[in-house]
């Protein structure tokens, strides 16, 4: 499952690049798991006692056979089946690990929790073969662990990874790898700051019950400002789903702490063709972020590729979810036979408990490739962070084709458009500062509904004026399209929002938008 994109991102050259810090999993000399019964709480009452203590630094293995393991060579080094963790039992599920290499040289510790009791399971070399002989010798004996892949029961592909910093991710109901999710976000575009990345550094798997569909796992995270500890019940289940629960233990004030966080790539799409360079229609995991508030509201916010970061902050109290999607799931829309675009899961964060007020919000960082993690989301507590206060949250990841809870009450986005305004064929008078938007809608009532001309396509923007919005049924097909174009001096940002009404109600969800005309002059 390393793929030159994951290698590239264990060197920091996705997101976190642009932020200024490197990726990679490691164990700090301040982490002490031990042997013996265990459960939730001896993860806990580490990180607490971390906490209390000044950061150490993580252990960094440092070799010069490691420096020679680029991406040609972890190709070449593989992870002998037969000493797969549960391998030969009567477990649903096996476990594979990743070797480091010169993007990761900090290894994860690796426990596994059987009959209640842990154990920890150390680095052999004859886990893996190497295909270089010479390299083996070289290396060190107590390499290490640079990660972990749970394998499906046919134990010749997986459907979870765990490596790299926080990081990790699931195939999807289509297993097809795309975006990832993290323990925490710290700091994320924060101006004059540097974003932190905390670090799983020690993981407990827990044997699944014979027949079970799900396994269990804990982690412990440190990082210079938190320490923390999770569980992650992992499923199979049209897809994946993992509920967690998170215990965070501040050693310092956070100013911008980012709860689920998640992560992603837009490069280009359909609302932003003007930035494609490359020969495929669409390229990209996910193509919006989508809301559902605490008040009901569904809102759907197309991303977009910024000639600089965007940081968009979308205020609420005791949200019931939000998730990076890939809605769009037409193979011609993207041409990739390799990537398989259409395939990538769509992941949504569901609260479990009350979470308060606080914000979503969506960070989007200029990119010029498809290697680059570029997008990132996640939930910002209203409430400071402070030492010495421990923050709980719980919360269930759906990793599937679609949200879980899809609205049937209103109709849902599905494609945006944008182009120059006017009437084709006319003569422009109001020139380059005229753009038309076209949003496209369906399902709910709009399944049912025939042509009519009293439907309503309601927009506010931050500036600019509205012209001659309009909203019509797209013929020979159940989808309704709201139009209208905007007059736009200027290339500040412009916020916009759209929704179709009948009646005066609502009968899609809310299209948020934030347009910039530099992007389109």
């Amino acid at each position: 499952m390393i793929t030159r994109r994951r290698f590239l991102a264990s060197l920091g050259s996705l997101s976190l690049l642009s932020l200024g810090l490197p990726l990679g999993a490691c164990a700090s000399a301040g982490a002490k798991p031990t042997e013996g019964r265990f459960d939730f709480e001896q993860v806990s009452a580490i990180a607490r006692a971390l906490a209390a203590k000044p950061y150490q630094p993580p252990r960094t293995i440092e070799s010069a056979a490691l420096d020679r393991v680029d991406y040609d060579m972890i190709q070449k080094i593989r992870f002998q089946p037969a000493k797969a963790l549960w391998a030969g039992t009567d477990s649903p599920f096996t476990v594979q690990f990743f070797h480091l290499h010169q993007g990761v040289k900090q290894p994860v510790r690796i426990y596994v929790v059987e009959d209640g009791r842990s154990r920890e399971l150390r680095y052999r070399r004859d886990m893996f073969s190497y295909g270089d002989a010479e390299l083996a010798k070289a290396l060190p004996a107590d390499l290490g662990f640079a990660g972990f892949r749970v394998m499906n029961p046919n134990g010749e592909t997986d459907w979870l990874a765990f490596q790299g910093a926080s990081y990790f991710r699931t195939a999807g109901a289509e297993d097809q790898y795309g975006l990832s999710a993290r323990g925490i976000a710290i700091d994320t575009a924060v101006p004059g700051k540097a974003e932190e990345f905390p670090l799983f550094t020690a993981f407990w798997l827990e044997r699944p019950a014979p027949g079970s569909d799900t396994i269990r796992i804990y982690a412990l995270l440190e990082g210079e400002s938190l320490t923390g500890a999770y569980r992650f019940d992992c499923r199979q289940s049209n897809g994946q789903v993992m509920d967690v629960r998170a215990e965070l233990y501040p050693r310092k004030p956070i100013e911008r702490l980012g709860v689920a966080p998640l992560t992603s790539m837009f490069w280009y799409g359909e609302n932003t063709r003007r930035q494609a360079v490359d020969w495929r229609p669409e390229v990209h995991d996910s193509d919006g972020l989508a809301l559902w508030t605490g008040s009901g509201e569904r809102i759907w916010r197309p991303l977009i590729n910024p000639r600089q970061v965007e940081t968009s902050t979308f205020l609420d109290r005791t949200p019931r979810g939000f998730g990076l999607l890939q809605r769009d799931r037409n193979f011609d829309h993207y041409q990739d036979d390799g990537a398989f675009y259409e395939k990538r899961a769509s992941l949504w964060v569901e609260p479990l408990g009350d979470w308060g007020e606080g914000a979503v919000q969506l960070v989007e960082i200029p990119t010029d490739d498809e290697i680059h993690d570029n997008i990132v989301a996640y939930w910002v507590p209203k409430q400071p962070v402070t030492p010495g206060q421990p923050l709980r949250f719980d919360y269930r990841l759906h990793w599937l084709s679609d949200e879980p809870y899809p609205p049937t009450a209103v109709g849902r986005v599905i494609s945006t458009h944008i182009g120059r305004g006017g009437v084709p064929g006319q003569p422009h008078s109001r020139g380059e500062h005229l753009h038309k938007f076209v949003i496209d809608f369906s399902g709910g009532p709009l399944a049912e509904l025939a042509q009519r001309f009293d439907v309503e396509t309601v927009v506010t923007a931050s500036r600019g004026e509205v012209v001659n919005p309009y909203a019509l049924k797209v013929v020979g097909t159940p989808h309704w399209r709201g139009v209208f174009d905007l007059d736009l001096p200027g290339d500040e940002p412009v916020e916009i929002r759209c929704y179709l009404r009948l009646d005066g109600q609502p009968l899609t969800e809310t299209w948020l938008y934030r347009f910039l005309p530099q992007s389109y002059r």
